[in-house]
């Protein structure tokens, strides 16, 4: 079958906007029932090299005059109801961020930061109130993390009595508020055929079997058991096959590979710059030491002066 890789942000995006999905790859991850879900209204995107769009920061190319747009982290948030192993229910929010680029951990902070001001709207005995949801974070990244070979990491958390050395089996709302747990997917490295429903999932964003030169259109190999997979590589093969989408993904591609020029161009010039600094600073030291070196000379004269004058007045000769 031949599909739209989902690592692309438009392609991505409209995967996330299917409730259906949307609970699939959230349960899957977390492993947890998601009873509901909805998407959160909120939604924040930060925008670098842009091409001509209103309302977005423009970086322009002087050589080419040619304005890029690279959408550098997308983020979903959804307001979830999950039933835990014990059959009780609780009402969470999901953080779904996708970054092809490990420079942008500041923005996952900045995110993080604002949902931690978030309230929602519960009910509690008949009665609506506004509260702040625990979090889950969840990171799709579209780079490896140098020193973990794992594709799917969680990071989680534990109560632990620090004076009796005991880890304590209650959560506290109060605490559960304040703290969160992640979990993290490497993308470039997802290989191999898939076993368990988490590799299934992961299986659709496998970086490999590319049918163009753009890795926009790939073709997915692997037998299909599971109806929400199938219905993500139905999406994803209606998006390969539209043409106003492929098009948004070559032009996502292209705009990729001129920020990836951009950058290597800012980290020459900083290189360089860093060279003619560490240039002059050893033209500093140098001249610094011819100062001192004359100095020392001046200074030999002076005392030389000094014993001449002091000779010819022991001697009576006339100065």
């Amino acid at each position: 079958m031949i599909i739209a890789n989902p690592i692309y942000d438009i392609v991505f995006k409209r995967l996330m906007e299917n409730k259906r999905i949307a609970r699939f790859f959230v349960e899957t991850i977390i492993g947890e029932k998601v009873e509901d879900i909805a998407v959160v209204p909120q939604e924040y995107t930060y925008y670098s090299n842009v091409k001509k769009k209103k309302g977005k920061k423009k970086a322009e190319n002087k050589d080419t005059q040619e304005e890029w747009e690279v959408l550098s982290v997308i983020r979903f948030d959804f307001v979830a109801t999950i039933r835990n192993a014990n059959g009780e229910y609780k009402k969470i929010l999901i953080e779904v961020q996708k970054s092809n680029n490990p420079t942008d951990l500041m923005r996952f902070r900045t995110y993080l930061g604002e949902q931690y001001k978030r309230k929602d709207i519960i009910e509690v005995a008949s009665d609506k109130v506004e509260k702040a949801l625990p979090i889950i974070s969840i990171y799709l990244l579209g780079f490896k993390l140098h020193d973990i070979q794992a594709v799917a990491i969680k990071v989680g958390r534990s109560y632990i009595d620090m004076i009796g050395q005991t880890e304590i089996n209650q959560k506290n709302e109060w605490i559960e508020s304040l703290t969160h747990d992640g979990y993290f997917v490497q993308i470039p490295r997802i290989a191999g055929k898939p076993r368990t429903s988490l590799e299934k999932l992961l299986s659709v964003f496998e970086q490999k079997y590319f049918v163009d030169d753009k890795g926009t259109i790939k073709e997915y190999e692997y037998p299909v058991d599971e109806a929400e997979v199938n219905l993500m590589l139905e999406l994803l093969k209606h998006a390969a096959a539209d043409e106003k989408t492929r098009r948004e993904m070559e032009e996502a591609w292209w705009a990729e590979q001129r920020a990836e020029e951009l950058q290597k161009e800012l980290k020459e010039k900083d290189k360089m710059l860093e060279e003619n600094k560490k240039s002059l600073a050893e033209k500093d030291k140098t001249i610094e030491e011819d100062k001192k070196a004359l100095a020392e000379k001046d200074k030999e004269n002076e005392n030389l002066k000094n014993e001449i004058a002091k000779l010819k007045r022991l001697y009576g000769i006339k100065q």
